[in-house]
Order: C-alpha cells, then structure tokens, then sequence
C-alpha cells in the first residue's frame, strides 16, 4: 500500500491553472505514416541522434490477442518524411492488445532496446515479455525473457530506462494467479542483451492491467503506475530509484478513486534533470478527469494537479516535457459527434494554454493509446484510426 508523496496534497479546482499561457495554439501537421493496412497499436521514441523512431504492429486480421499473425515493425523520422519500414520480429507467438503493446528504447550508444509480448500457454492471458537489442547494423539479439518464473500467467505492461550494459525493465507480473492470490505486483529487472538478472519487487499489490511508465531523471529512474490498495482504491502511485536503493511506493495525489476492477487507463510520466511530470486519468467520486502534476526534486515531491481535460475525458494520456519545462499532456475526450484526440500546453508556472484538436479520434478500444515524443521544440504524434484500418502519424509544432 503506497504512502502520499511529499506535503503538497490539496483538493482540486475544476480546471485549475487554465488560461491561454501566453502561447499561440500549437500547428499540427499530418506526416504520411509508412504503416500498411492492419497496423495498430503505435509507440513513438527519440532516438540519441534526435530522431522520432515509430514502432507498430501489422496484423493480417483476426481478433487482438490472437497469436502468429502479426508482426513488429519500426520505422525512422528523417526530413519530414518516415523511412521504408523495417521488421522488427515476424513469424513469432506474438499477443497483441489494444492496451498492452510493443515500445522502443533508445540507448546512449545509438542501439534501440525494444520489447513486445508472445503467448506462453494455452488461457487467455498467458503471455510474457520478450525484449531485444539492436546490434548497430540492422540486426537484433535473440530474445531475452525478463522475468524468470514458470507460471503461465500474464507479465505484460512493460517500461524500460536504460542501464549500464542494457536497458532495466518494469513489467505488471501475474505469478500470484498461480497461487489463486489474484494480485498483480510490479517487478522489475536489467537485460543485458544476453540475459536478465537484478530482479526485484518494487509493489506487491498493483492495478492489473493499467500501463507503467517510466522516466530518467538526474537522480535515476521513476517509474508511475497505477496502486492498488486493500480498500480498492486505485491511484496513480510512484517508485524511484536513489542512492540508497528503490523507494516505497509512494502517491502522487490523493484522487481516492474506489474501484473493483481495472480501468485499463495508465498513467504517463517525463522528466528533464530533476523536473518530472506526471499526468493520469482518474474517476474519483464519478468525475472523470485528466490530472497533471510536476515535481522539481526528482519525484519525491509533487505540486498540487492541473486539470487538463475538457469535461469528457476518456483519458488514455501521454506526457512530454520540452526544453524549456513546459508539459504537453494528450488525451482523448468526448466529442459532439466522435473522440478527439487533444494536446494542452502547462507552462513551468503551472499555466495551462487553451486545448487543441489534433484530429478526430474513436473513443473504442480499437483506437487504443495515442502516442507522442519531442523531437527539438516539436512534437510527433501517432495514434490509431481503426476505421482505415491503420495508424496516423502528425508533427505538432507547439512553439
């Protein structure tokens, strides 16, 4: 059970902080994504040379999760335009799932860590992470399995930060269902390219099928996720790594949101030397929101939220900090007539600009987890459009 974070607890203004921050509305540019028809579940990195690197799955058809029948596929961003599209891993018990899918990880050597999830038994949620290294030349190490119990149950949900000689990776584990526990706990461990070792239990009891991420700060790496209290409640908590080993697990902010089951709405995080920005969807007390907090020592502290949303959320959020400490938050809200997948600005102040439209997005499951990342003082954008049966991509100036 996670403990609050710091004294900066308050209660929540509807649409604290909200003005015009002082900045023209962002420009969104579409970019021709290199995607095929079947293409879905989008990630998006910066590569170490300032590149956006898009990862994706093509699927020749067939319900999410169904095995053999996808491939992982990656694609470059260089002079507005998305180079030819290479394979990542094809010809593999892959699962695929609107919420739980394949990311990319740039090292500080130029290589790409990447993960993904394969099947490893015969009931639905059997599967287990495989992570991969690049080896500079266009090839990739043999799979490495990162958790190294036996159940077949679910391992999923992962993020990664780099490490010394590979990547560290945070995954939601369901070993306990082996047991008839049914808890899902956080863990994580260090691949190397050859191996997985450095395992340990960051928080024994977590939300079981929320997405993590994680972040590098000065300090080391923070990781959100969302809690999972005795009493079901089910808030945004945090782990970091200091000096003297991982933290307890620790509330970003209070929400209080009771629920008996998993919202499938994970939260997102950034961070830029000490700053660090939060942002996550929650449902406390039946009022749907997008919350954005910042913390300026590394995660120990967080400020009071920001609320981000419209009034509608579906949520769905990510997170990105530019050079200069603003947060740009994405999600997706209610429309009068579909989904809208929509970017606000919050300036170090706490500022928030007005929101902006990025394109009309479906709220279904199907539209799954719309992606971004910083490449200079812009962003790129992918996300899932369902109806055409592929992903979109768009370059979003915000200055």
């Amino acid at each position: 059970m996670a403990r609050g974070v710091g004294a900066a607890v308050m209660l929540l203004a509807p649409f604290a902080g909200c003005s015009d921050g002082g900045n023209r509305a962002p420009e969104v540019r579409p970019l021709a994504a290199p995607a095929g028809p079947g293409a879905a579940q989008p990630s998006l990195v910066t590569d170490a040379a300032g590149r956006a690197v898009l990862t994706w799955t093509e699927s020749g058809g067939g319900d999410a999760g169904e095995a053999g029948r996808a491939a992982l596929r990656m694609a470059v961003l260089a002079d507005s335009a998305w180079s030819e599209p290479a394979t990542v891993a094809a010809d593999r018990d892959f699962f695929v799932n609107w919420a739980d899918f394949p990311a990319a990880l740039p090292l500080a050597d130029g290589r790409l860590a990447v993960h993904w999830l394969e099947r490893e038994g015969a009931d639905t949620y059997a599967y287990g992470v495989r992570i991969a290294l690049s080896d500079g030349a266009g090839g990739w190490s043999a799979p490495i399995r990162p958790h190294t119990d036996s159940t077949e149950t679910e391992h999923g949900f992962v993020s990664m930060v780099p490490a010394a000689d590979g990547v560290e990776a945070i995954w939601l584990d369901g070993r306990a269902y082996a047991t008839g526990s049914n808890e899902m706990s956080l863990r994580r461990a260090v691949v190397d390219g050859d191996s997985a070792g450095a395992h340990a239990l960051l928080d024994a009891r977590v939300c079981d099928c929320c997405q993590t991420d994680a972040a590098m700060t000065d300090q080391g790496p923070v990781v959100v996720y969302r809690d999972r209290s005795p009493g079901e409640i089910r808030d945004i908590a945090l782990v970091r790594r200091t000096p003297g080993g991982w933290s307890d697990p620790a509330i970003v902010h209070a929400d209080g949101w009771e629920i008996d089951g998993c919202p499938v709405n994970g939260p997102a995080v950034a961070a830029r030397g000490q700053r660090v920005a939060v942002a996550w969807f929650t449902a406390a007390q039946d009022s749907p929101r997008v919350l954005l907090a910042f913390s300026d020592d590394g995660g120990a502290r967080f400020g009071p939220p920001v609320r981000i949303d419209g009034g509608d959320p579906v949520g769905r959020v990510d997170v990105a900090l530019l050079p200069d400490g603003t947060a740009v938050v994405s999600w997706i809200e209610e429309g009068e007539a579909t989904g809208e997948l929509r970017l606000r600005t919050v300036a170090p102040d706490g500022a928030a600009a007005a929101a902006v439209t990025v394109a009309p997005v479906s709220g279904a499951r199907a539209a799954g987890f719309p992606r971004m990342t910083v490449v200079g003082e812009d962003l790129v954008m992918a996300w899932t459009d369902p109806e055409a049966g592929t992903i979109r991509t768009a370059r979003v100036a915000v200055r």
